[in-house]
């Protein structure tokens, strides 16, 4: 159990410092880790905690959160929560002294234009990552093209999205 958790920790805290442009642009590393890496859980059982992450009130990375529970329980919680929010949170606080600090230099506009196409390829693997287990047939592939244009452009709620995919997926299963 201390391997498992000291495993955590350590994936994590990594996982917590590459989080460029927010936590989805990290879920292929993490769903590589604890399902390819350490056989933690299915590919399945990762969609279906992420988007139960996902349904629930509260930070999107939820599913750091449920991860921890499924892998080690109330201390994998405690773990992985820990060391997924505490490194990046201090770096965050340096980095934002010194953005401030810097205001009108302008390597600063280059940092911030450089980042944006690697958050952009970080975020569209995540979400190629989460669609490739579920889309099995052409007509769940046009589904979920469909919510993510929908999401992207519309002005829908992400939940009416959610009962929208599921109500189609219950149709078709």
């Amino acid at each position: 159990m201390i391997a498992t958790l000291v495993s955590l920790a350590l994936i994590f805290a990594e996982l917590s410092v590459l989080a460029f442009g927010g936590g989805n642009s990290i879920l292929p590393e993490m769903q590589r880790q604890v399902v390819e890496v350490h056989g933690w859980m299915s590919a399945t059982e990762f969609n279906a905690l992420y988007g139960l992450a996902q349904a629930a009130p509260g930070p999107n990375m939820m599913v750091v959160t449920a991860i921890g529970w499924h892998v080690a329980g109330v201390w994998g919680v405690i773990v992985v929560t820990l060391a997924k929010f505490g490194p990046s949170s201090v770096i965050t606080g340096v980095a934002l002294h010194l953005w401030n600090r810097f205001r009108d230099a302008p390597l600063r506009g280059q940092i911030r234009d450089g980042l944006v196409p690697v958050t952009v390829g970080l975020v569209a693997a995540s979400a190629v990552l989460i669609t490739q287990p579920v889309a099995t047939t052409p007509i769940l592939l046009a589904v979920a093209l469909v919510v993510a244009a929908l999401s992207l452009w519309g002005r829908l709620h992400p939940l009416w999205l959610l009962a929208g995919g599921a109500g189609i997926g219950w149709l078709l299963g």
